[in-house]
């Protein structure tokens, strides 16, 4: 299989918010968080540049060396690519990967029914959490920090081994990365299986950045975790690869009610209205 992302900047990073390593990160951790979802093992990566006039030596450096470095972990060669001069003064990355798995075996966005429930990867929210610091505080990090997840937007983890555990043991029958937010993603869940779903904002896991602000889990974006759907009497583990797996809700069956609804602590029901995070749009 194949996937291809584009990163641009002032749209998916800014220079002056996000380090050249975390921008290099960045570009192939949204094409690894695809395969991810589909449960997928990566082969190779291949990237194309398109770099503006003047554009210092070492920023590019620094940013292949962010990407290299999530490459060795994700075990996946950089193998291919090109570089132009960009048409204007933005850095513009486009990133295509190549995966593996059994044929028929893929995790598709399509196969959530009625009754199944509704699970997400790790904690939600701190991926938008950290990008409104970076906005209000307008500094830009040039280093990583020691501990994976403590920058979940200039640092995100895909979930490979929590996607191809998914696949290989029959645990999910749908998923979709969270890259455009809860409210989003789910949608398109709910869209591909022609199910409504049903989440209990109370069971959302949030991120410590989030400081408890739910509506962050719910429409931020770039998380890059995992959302997916099981049957009721699957055995899920709490936790794959030490990432934690929260039950969040469950699918119903089409009617006339929202596609998407949503308990509150209080136990009052009310519809879900997508509302994704807007990267950068308008920064």
């Amino acid at each position: 299989m194949v996937t291809t992302d584009f990163t641009l900047e002032g749209r998916h990073f800014r220079r002056d918010w996000h380090g050249p390593e975390s921008a290099g990160h960045r570009t192939l951790a949204r094409g690894l968080s695809d395969l991810a979802a589909m449960g997928a093992k990566p082969l190779a990566a291949f990237l194309s540049l398109a770099l503006p006039r003047g554009l210092e030596k070492r920023w590019i450096s620094l940013y292949l060396n962010g990407l290299r470095e999530l490459a060795e972990r994700a075990g996946v060669p950089l193998a291919g690519g090109d570089t132009a001069e960009a048409p204007g003064d933005g850095v513009l990355a486009d990133i295509v990967l190549l995966g593996s798995l059994p044929e028929g075996t893929a995790l598709l966005r399509s196969g959530a029914r009625a009754g199944d429930l509704l699970y997400c990867s790790g904690r939600l929210g701190g991926a938008a959490a950290e990008l409104l610091s970076l906005q209000q505080d307008g500094k830009s990090s040039r280093r990583r920090a020691n501990g994976i997840g403590e920058h979940p937007q200039l640092f995100p983890e895909p979930r490979l081994a929590v996607g191809a555990r998914l696949r290989e043991k029959g645990l999910a029958t749908a998923c979709i990365d969270l890259s455009d937010g809860l409210s989003s993603d789910l949608a398109h869940l709910c869209e591909a299986s022609e199910v409504a779903a049903e989440i209990e904002l109370s069971r959302i896991p949030l991120h410590p950045l989030a400081k408890g602000n739910v509506e962050l889990a719910v429409h931020g974006g770039e998380d890059y975790e995992l959302l997916f759907a099981a049957r009721p009497e699957t055995k899920m583990p709490r936790a794959i690869a030490g990432v934690p797996l929260t039950c969040i809700g469950r699918f119903k069956r089409r009617g006339k009610a929202p596609q998407m609804s949503q308990i509150a602590a209080y136990g009052r029901l009310t519809e879900l209205r997508r509302g994704g995070w807007e990267h950068l749009i308008g920064s």
